[in-house]
């Protein structure tokens, strides 16, 4: 058996940029990924803390050091910059792996600049 657990999370991150006329996803700052452990093509539950709304999608990779968190395609619609969001990755894990999991979870300040939280 496999449990769905937190693997990784940037939490309460600035929406930077929307662009509605792009096929789908979310482009985040390489070293926010890299801190988080988020992969590239990797699947992300995003919810918008400004407004209470929740998207799935995938990551791009956006340029280092930008501190971009652009929302791309229809999920456009559901953000502004300036939104503050909270981005999760999710794994499944056995229960001997999960016993011994520790998510990497990173939190923003206004300028997504990033400090890692202890868990």
């Amino acid at each position: 058996m496999f449990v769905k657990a937190l693997k990784g999370k940037i939490h309460r991150c600035r929406v930077t940029q929307t662009k509605i006329d792009y096929p789908g996803s979310i482009g985040i700052d390489v070293e926010l990924l890299e801190a988080a452990g988020i992969r590239t093509y990797e699947e992300v539950l995003v919810a918008n803390v400004t407004n209470g709304e929740r998207v799935e999608t995938y990551v791009v990779p956006a340029e280092a050091g930008s501190k971009d968190i652009v929302i791309l395609g229809a999920a456009a619609r559901l953000f502004s910059p300036g939104d503050i969001a909270i981005i999760m990755n999710f794994a499944y894990y056995t229960p001997d792996e999960l016993d011994a999991h520790k998510p990497r979870i990173i939190a923003c300040d206004e300028d997504n600049n990033f400090h890692f939280i202890e868990q």
